[in-house]
Protein backbone atom coordinates (compact mmCIF):
# COMPACT_ATOMS: atom_id res chain seq x y z
CA UNK A 1 0.00 0.00 0.00
CA UNK A 2 1.51 3.51 -1.39
CA UNK A 3 2.42 5.77 2.02
CA UNK A 4 -0.47 8.83 2.37
CA UNK A 5 1.54 11.82 1.89
CA UNK A 6 0.55 15.17 0.32
CA UNK A 7 -0.08 16.98 -2.88
CA UNK A 8 2.57 20.11 -2.82
CA UNK A 9 0.71 22.86 -3.74
CA UNK A 10 2.32 25.56 -6.30
CA UNK A 11 2.50 29.41 -4.68
CA UNK A 12 3.36 31.20 -7.93
CA UNK A 13 3.20 34.83 -7.18
CA UNK A 14 -0.31 36.44 -7.69
CA UNK A 15 -0.99 38.22 -10.52
CA UNK A 16 -1.75 41.96 -11.24
CA UNK A 17 -5.33 41.37 -11.24
CA UNK A 18 -5.61 39.72 -7.98
CA UNK A 19 -5.12 43.51 -6.15
CA UNK A 20 -8.21 44.20 -7.30
CA UNK A 21 -10.96 41.47 -5.85
CA UNK A 22 -10.22 38.24 -4.25
CA UNK A 23 -12.17 36.59 -7.14
CA UNK A 24 -9.89 37.69 -9.83
CA UNK A 25 -7.16 35.40 -9.23
CA UNK A 26 -9.69 32.47 -9.47
CA UNK A 27 -9.06 30.92 -12.44
CA UNK A 28 -7.19 28.34 -14.26
CA UNK A 29 -4.41 30.39 -15.71
CA UNK A 30 -1.30 29.47 -17.40
CA UNK A 31 1.37 27.46 -15.74
CA UNK A 32 5.04 28.08 -16.18
CA UNK A 33 5.16 23.85 -16.03
CA UNK A 34 1.93 22.74 -17.06
CA UNK A 35 2.68 19.50 -17.02
CA UNK A 36 3.91 19.13 -13.35
CA UNK A 37 0.32 20.88 -12.44
CA UNK A 38 -1.23 17.27 -14.51
CA UNK A 39 1.18 15.39 -12.00
CA UNK A 40 -0.76 16.47 -8.82
CA UNK A 41 -4.13 15.38 -10.72
CA UNK A 42 -2.84 11.88 -11.64
CA UNK A 43 -1.23 11.49 -8.39
CA UNK A 44 -4.58 12.32 -5.81
CA UNK A 45 -6.53 9.62 -8.68
CA UNK A 46 -4.00 6.67 -7.84
CA UNK A 47 -4.12 8.11 -4.33
CA UNK A 48 -7.92 8.10 -4.06
CA UNK A 49 -7.86 4.49 -5.99
CA UNK A 50 -5.25 2.68 -3.32
CA UNK A 51 -7.58 4.28 -0.47
CA UNK A 52 -10.44 3.14 -2.04
CA UNK A 53 -9.93 0.52 -4.89
CA UNK A 54 -12.33 -1.40 -7.40
CA UNK A 55 -11.32 -4.57 -5.88
CA UNK A 56 -11.18 -5.29 -1.74
CA UNK A 57 -7.54 -5.54 -1.10
CA UNK A 58 -6.25 -4.24 -4.28
CA UNK A 59 -4.06 -2.25 -3.35
CA UNK A 60 -0.71 -0.35 -4.96
CA UNK A 61 3.09 -0.76 -3.58
CA UNK A 62 3.97 2.13 -5.40
CA UNK A 63 5.44 4.87 -3.78
CA UNK A 64 3.21 7.98 -4.74
CA UNK A 65 3.75 10.98 -2.56
CA UNK A 66 7.40 10.44 -3.05
CA UNK A 67 6.39 12.08 -6.87
CA UNK A 68 4.51 14.92 -4.67
CA UNK A 69 7.38 15.61 -2.22
CA UNK A 70 9.75 15.99 -5.05
CA UNK A 71 7.33 18.49 -6.89
CA UNK A 72 7.16 20.03 -3.69
CA UNK A 73 10.75 20.70 -3.52
CA UNK A 74 11.27 21.87 -7.31
CA UNK A 75 8.31 24.34 -6.76
CA UNK A 76 9.43 25.51 -3.75
CA UNK A 77 12.97 26.45 -4.83
CA UNK A 78 12.10 27.58 -8.13
CA UNK A 79 9.76 30.40 -6.72
CA UNK A 80 11.76 31.29 -4.02
CA UNK A 81 15.11 30.92 -4.19
CA UNK A 82 16.41 34.08 -6.00
CA UNK A 83 14.71 36.22 -3.59
CA UNK A 84 15.15 34.05 -0.45
CA UNK A 85 16.69 35.82 2.55
CA UNK A 86 16.97 35.48 6.37
CA UNK A 87 15.33 38.95 7.35
CA UNK A 88 11.87 39.57 8.83
CA UNK A 89 10.09 40.83 5.90
CA UNK A 90 11.03 37.85 3.21
CA UNK A 91 10.20 35.14 5.49
CA UNK A 92 7.37 36.98 6.72
CA UNK A 93 5.64 37.24 3.23
CA UNK A 94 7.18 33.45 2.53
CA UNK A 95 5.54 32.06 5.43
CA UNK A 96 2.28 34.14 4.92
CA UNK A 97 2.14 32.30 1.28
CA UNK A 98 2.47 29.04 3.12
CA UNK A 99 0.20 29.23 5.43
CA UNK A 100 -2.62 30.84 3.00
CA UNK A 101 -2.34 28.18 0.76
CA UNK A 102 -2.30 25.26 2.74
CA UNK A 103 -4.11 25.78 6.45
CA UNK A 104 -7.77 27.15 5.26
CA UNK A 105 -8.45 24.01 3.38
CA UNK A 106 -7.16 22.08 6.27
CA UNK A 107 -8.88 24.19 9.08
CA UNK A 108 -12.02 23.70 7.22
CA UNK A 109 -12.15 19.70 6.67
CA UNK A 110 -10.65 19.15 10.04
CA UNK A 111 -13.07 20.84 11.91
CA UNK A 112 -15.75 19.05 9.45
CA UNK A 113 -13.75 15.74 10.53
CA UNK A 114 -13.85 16.57 14.45
CA UNK A 115 -17.90 17.20 14.46
CA UNK A 116 -17.91 13.54 12.50
CA UNK A 117 -15.88 11.63 14.46
CA UNK A 118 -16.45 13.28 18.06
CA UNK A 119 -14.17 12.33 21.29
CA UNK A 120 -11.01 13.49 20.90
CA UNK A 121 -8.78 14.02 23.68
CA UNK A 122 -7.02 17.81 23.62
CA UNK A 123 -3.98 16.63 23.27
CA UNK A 124 -5.06 15.39 19.74
CA UNK A 125 -7.06 18.13 18.87
CA UNK A 126 -4.06 20.64 19.71
CA UNK A 127 -1.49 18.74 17.42
CA UNK A 128 -3.51 17.81 14.65
CA UNK A 129 -5.13 21.82 14.22
CA UNK A 130 -1.37 22.58 14.88
CA UNK A 131 -0.09 20.29 12.36
CA UNK A 132 2.51 18.59 14.76
CA UNK A 133 0.66 15.54 14.82
CA UNK A 134 2.99 13.58 12.73
CA UNK A 135 5.55 14.34 14.87
CA UNK A 136 4.97 11.90 17.86
CA UNK A 137 4.57 8.32 17.07
CA UNK A 138 1.55 7.59 19.59
CA UNK A 139 -0.94 10.33 18.12
CA UNK A 140 -4.35 10.00 16.17
CA UNK A 141 -4.37 11.59 13.16
CA UNK A 142 -7.69 12.64 12.35
CA UNK A 143 -7.68 13.30 8.72
CA UNK A 144 -6.00 10.23 8.24
CA UNK A 145 -3.81 11.70 4.61
CA UNK A 146 -2.59 14.78 6.62
CA UNK A 147 0.44 13.30 8.38
CA UNK A 148 2.02 14.09 5.55
CA UNK A 149 1.09 17.61 5.60
CA UNK A 150 3.83 17.70 8.70
CA UNK A 151 6.02 16.49 6.37
CA UNK A 152 5.95 19.33 4.01
CA UNK A 153 5.51 21.98 6.76
CA UNK A 154 8.86 21.17 8.16
CA UNK A 155 10.30 21.18 4.55
CA UNK A 156 8.49 24.73 4.26
CA UNK A 157 10.24 25.68 7.43
CA UNK A 158 13.46 24.92 6.65
CA UNK A 159 13.67 25.93 2.80
CA UNK A 160 14.91 29.31 3.43
CA UNK A 161 17.67 27.78 5.20
CA UNK A 162 18.48 24.86 2.04
CA UNK A 163 17.99 27.98 -0.33
CA UNK A 164 20.31 30.43 1.38
CA UNK A 165 22.79 28.01 1.95
CA UNK A 166 23.10 26.65 -1.49
CA UNK A 167 22.70 29.91 -2.88
CA UNK A 168 26.06 31.00 -0.51
CA UNK A 169 27.93 27.91 -0.80
CA UNK A 170 26.15 25.05 -3.05
CA UNK A 171 23.93 22.47 -3.33
CA UNK A 172 25.88 19.79 -1.82
CA UNK A 173 26.30 22.18 1.60
CA UNK A 174 22.59 22.56 2.17
CA UNK A 175 22.03 18.56 1.14
CA UNK A 176 25.06 17.99 3.60
CA UNK A 177 22.49 20.07 6.37
CA UNK A 178 19.52 18.06 5.94
CA UNK A 179 21.41 14.87 6.40
CA UNK A 180 23.07 16.13 9.76
CA UNK A 181 19.43 16.82 10.61
CA UNK A 182 18.43 13.11 9.82
CA UNK A 183 21.12 11.80 11.84
CA UNK A 184 19.97 14.48 14.87
CA UNK A 185 16.67 12.93 14.49
CA UNK A 186 17.80 9.15 14.57
CA UNK A 187 19.16 9.87 17.82
CA UNK A 188 16.32 11.71 19.30
CA UNK A 189 14.47 8.68 18.32
CA UNK A 190 16.71 6.40 20.03
CA UNK A 191 15.49 8.06 23.60
CA UNK A 192 11.79 6.43 22.88
CA UNK A 193 9.66 9.57 24.12
CA UNK A 194 6.91 9.68 21.56
CA UNK A 195 8.82 12.45 19.88
CA UNK A 196 9.93 11.37 16.49
CA UNK A 197 9.19 7.79 17.91
CA UNK A 198 11.40 5.07 16.57
CA UNK A 199 13.50 4.68 13.54
CA UNK A 200 11.30 3.23 11.53
CA UNK A 201 8.93 5.96 12.19
CA UNK A 202 11.52 8.97 11.71
CA UNK A 203 12.26 7.15 8.43
CA UNK A 204 8.33 6.77 6.97
CA UNK A 205 6.69 9.38 8.53
CA UNK A 206 8.90 12.78 8.88
CA UNK A 207 10.27 15.06 7.05
CA UNK A 208 13.76 13.52 7.97
CA UNK A 209 13.37 10.31 6.55
CA UNK A 210 12.06 11.41 3.49
CA UNK A 211 14.51 14.53 2.93
CA UNK A 212 16.03 13.40 -0.48
CA UNK A 213 12.64 13.24 -1.86
CA UNK A 214 12.25 16.95 -1.36
CA UNK A 215 16.15 17.78 -2.63
CA UNK A 216 15.55 15.30 -5.91
CA UNK A 217 13.13 18.52 -6.77
CA UNK A 218 15.22 20.80 -5.60
CA UNK A 219 18.61 19.83 -7.15
CA UNK A 220 16.32 19.72 -11.02
CA UNK A 221 15.12 23.52 -9.89
CA UNK A 222 18.64 25.03 -9.05
CA UNK A 223 19.61 23.56 -12.45
CA UNK A 224 16.46 24.73 -14.28
CA UNK A 225 17.05 28.24 -12.63
CA UNK A 226 20.69 28.00 -13.66
CA UNK A 227 19.29 27.15 -17.94
CA UNK A 228 16.74 29.58 -18.00
CA UNK A 229 18.81 32.48 -17.29
CA UNK A 230 20.48 31.84 -20.37
CA UNK A 231 17.77 31.22 -22.81
CA UNK A 232 15.01 28.46 -23.38
CA UNK A 233 14.84 25.38 -21.90
CA UNK A 234 13.03 23.10 -24.63
CA UNK A 235 15.04 19.90 -25.17
CA UNK A 236 14.68 17.62 -28.80
CA UNK A 237 13.39 14.02 -28.61
CA UNK A 238 11.92 12.06 -25.60
CA UNK A 239 15.11 10.49 -23.71
CA UNK A 240 15.02 11.48 -20.17
CA UNK A 241 11.17 11.43 -19.87
CA UNK A 242 11.73 7.30 -21.16
CA UNK A 243 14.10 6.87 -18.55
CA UNK A 244 12.49 8.25 -15.73
CA UNK A 245 9.56 5.87 -16.40
CA UNK A 246 11.90 3.29 -16.71
CA UNK A 247 13.48 3.64 -13.45
CA UNK A 248 10.42 4.23 -11.70
CA UNK A 249 9.13 1.02 -13.77
CA UNK A 250 11.82 -1.37 -12.55
CA UNK A 251 11.20 0.05 -8.60
CA UNK A 252 7.25 -0.76 -8.94
CA UNK A 253 8.14 -4.23 -10.02
CA UNK A 254 11.08 -4.61 -7.26
CA UNK A 255 8.68 -3.26 -4.35
CA UNK A 256 6.16 -5.94 -5.59
CA UNK A 257 8.26 -8.61 -5.49
CA UNK A 258 9.07 -6.97 -1.63
CA UNK A 259 5.59 -6.97 -0.62
CA UNK A 260 5.01 -10.91 -2.26
CA UNK A 261 7.75 -11.72 0.51
CA UNK A 262 5.94 -13.59 3.71
CA UNK A 263 7.44 -11.48 5.53
CA UNK A 264 7.45 -7.62 5.25
CA UNK A 265 10.81 -6.28 4.44
CA UNK A 266 10.98 -3.06 6.13
CA UNK A 267 14.53 -2.25 5.28
CA UNK A 268 14.03 -2.96 1.44
CA UNK A 269 10.86 -1.19 1.58
CA UNK A 270 12.88 2.29 3.22
CA UNK A 271 15.46 1.60 0.47
CA UNK A 272 13.63 2.01 -2.17
CA UNK A 273 11.16 4.21 -1.13
CA UNK A 274 13.27 7.11 0.65
CA UNK A 275 16.77 6.07 -1.30
CA UNK A 276 16.05 4.81 -4.65
CA UNK A 277 13.23 6.60 -6.18
CA UNK A 278 13.88 9.68 -5.45
CA UNK A 279 16.47 9.39 -9.03
CA UNK A 280 14.04 8.30 -11.50
CA UNK A 281 11.56 11.02 -10.52
CA UNK A 282 14.18 13.73 -10.68
CA UNK A 283 14.82 12.74 -13.97
CA UNK A 284 11.45 11.86 -14.89
CA UNK A 285 10.33 15.89 -13.70
CA UNK A 286 13.61 16.83 -16.23
CA UNK A 287 12.15 15.35 -19.12
CA UNK A 288 8.48 16.73 -18.64
CA UNK A 289 9.80 20.10 -17.87
CA UNK A 290 11.96 20.89 -21.01
CA UNK A 291 10.77 17.78 -23.43
CA UNK A 292 7.26 17.69 -25.46
CA UNK A 293 6.14 14.47 -25.12
CA UNK A 294 2.68 12.49 -25.47
CA UNK A 295 2.53 12.30 -21.71
CA UNK A 296 3.75 16.10 -21.30
CA UNK A 297 0.98 16.89 -23.60
CA UNK A 298 -1.22 14.96 -21.58
CA UNK A 299 -0.50 16.08 -18.39
CA UNK A 300 -0.38 19.88 -19.85
CA UNK A 301 -4.12 19.09 -20.97
CA UNK A 302 -6.54 21.62 -19.62
CA UNK A 303 -8.61 19.32 -17.87
CA UNK A 304 -5.74 17.67 -15.69
CA UNK A 305 -4.51 20.72 -15.16
CA UNK A 306 -8.16 21.72 -13.55
CA UNK A 307 -8.22 18.89 -11.33
CA UNK A 308 -4.74 19.61 -10.34
CA UNK A 309 -5.63 23.27 -9.03
CA UNK A 310 -8.54 20.97 -7.38
CA UNK A 311 -6.10 18.26 -6.03
CA UNK A 312 -5.41 19.62 -2.37
CA UNK A 313 -8.51 19.80 -1.40
CA UNK A 314 -9.09 16.10 -2.95
CA UNK A 315 -6.74 14.73 -1.36
CA UNK A 316 -7.77 16.03 2.24
CA UNK A 317 -11.28 15.43 1.05
CA UNK A 318 -11.47 12.04 0.00
CA UNK A 319 -11.06 9.79 2.82
CA UNK A 320 -13.78 11.84 4.84
CA UNK A 321 -16.54 11.18 2.06
CA UNK A 322 -15.16 7.17 1.75
CA UNK A 323 -15.06 6.55 5.50
CA UNK A 324 -18.00 8.64 6.11
CA UNK A 325 -20.33 8.14 2.91
CA UNK A 326 -19.30 5.34 0.65
CA UNK A 327 -17.72 2.65 2.66
CA UNK A 328 -20.64 2.70 5.32
CA UNK A 329 -23.73 2.58 2.20
CA UNK A 330 -21.32 -0.17 0.69
CA UNK A 331 -21.28 -2.54 3.30
CA UNK A 332 -24.90 -1.66 4.80
CA UNK A 333 -26.54 -2.72 0.83
CA UNK A 334 -24.00 -4.77 -0.06
CA UNK A 335 -23.85 -3.32 -3.97
CA UNK A 336 -21.93 -3.19 -6.82
CA UNK A 337 -18.45 -1.84 -5.34
CA UNK A 338 -16.91 -0.67 -8.33
CA UNK A 339 -19.88 1.27 -9.30
CA UNK A 340 -19.77 3.30 -5.32
CA UNK A 341 -15.82 3.63 -6.34
CA UNK A 342 -16.52 5.40 -9.61
CA UNK A 343 -19.65 7.46 -7.82
CA UNK A 344 -17.70 8.62 -4.96
CA UNK A 345 -14.42 9.51 -7.52
CA UNK A 346 -16.30 11.59 -9.51
CA UNK A 347 -18.86 13.30 -7.03
CA UNK A 348 -15.14 14.20 -4.69
CA UNK A 349 -13.92 15.84 -7.91
CA UNK A 350 -16.61 17.60 -8.30
CA UNK A 351 -16.93 18.88 -4.80
CA UNK A 352 -12.99 19.54 -4.64
CA UNK A 353 -13.10 21.50 -7.68
CA UNK A 354 -16.45 23.98 -6.44
CA UNK A 355 -14.00 24.11 -3.03
CA UNK A 356 -11.26 25.23 -4.90
CA UNK A 357 -13.08 27.90 -6.82
CA UNK A 358 -15.84 28.96 -4.04
CA UNK A 359 -13.14 28.61 -0.95
CA UNK A 360 -9.24 27.58 -1.37
CA UNK A 361 -8.44 29.77 -4.04
CA UNK A 362 -10.35 33.16 -2.88
CA UNK A 363 -8.95 32.78 0.88
CA UNK A 364 -5.96 32.64 -0.05
CA UNK A 365 -5.52 35.23 -1.92
CA UNK A 366 -7.38 37.14 0.66
CA UNK A 367 -5.20 36.28 3.70
CA UNK A 368 -2.06 37.00 1.11
CA UNK A 369 -2.82 40.39 0.22
CA UNK A 370 -4.49 41.41 3.91
CA UNK A 371 -1.79 39.96 5.63
CA UNK A 372 1.27 41.39 3.66
CA UNK A 373 -0.71 44.80 3.12
CA UNK A 374 -1.15 44.89 7.22
CA UNK A 375 2.82 44.11 7.95
CA UNK A 376 3.51 46.92 5.40
CA UNK A 377 1.34 49.67 6.88
CA UNK A 378 2.54 48.67 10.32
CA UNK A 379 6.50 48.80 9.74
CA UNK A 380 5.49 51.94 7.74
CA UNK A 381 4.41 53.94 10.51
Amino acid sequence: MSRDRTLATSDMPLAAGARSGVFSAVKAGADRYPALTGVRALGAMVVFFDHFPLQPDSHLTLNVMAFFFALSGFLIVRIYYEQAALNRNWLWKYFVNRFARIYPVYFLLLSIAVILHHGFRPWVLFTNYTLTHALFSNVNFIIQPSWSLTVEECFYFLAPLFMVLARARNFLAAFAFACLLLLAALLVSRLHMGFLGTTPFVLSTTFFGNFLEFFAGVYIALIVIRIERKGPIALPGSKCTAAGLAGVGILAIAMVLVYRRASLDLPAILLINNFLIPFPIALLYWGLIRERTMLSRLLSSNALRLLGRGSYSFYLLHTLIIDHVSAPQLASTGGYRPLYVVVTFIATWIISILLFFAYEEPINVFLRERLKSKTFRTAET
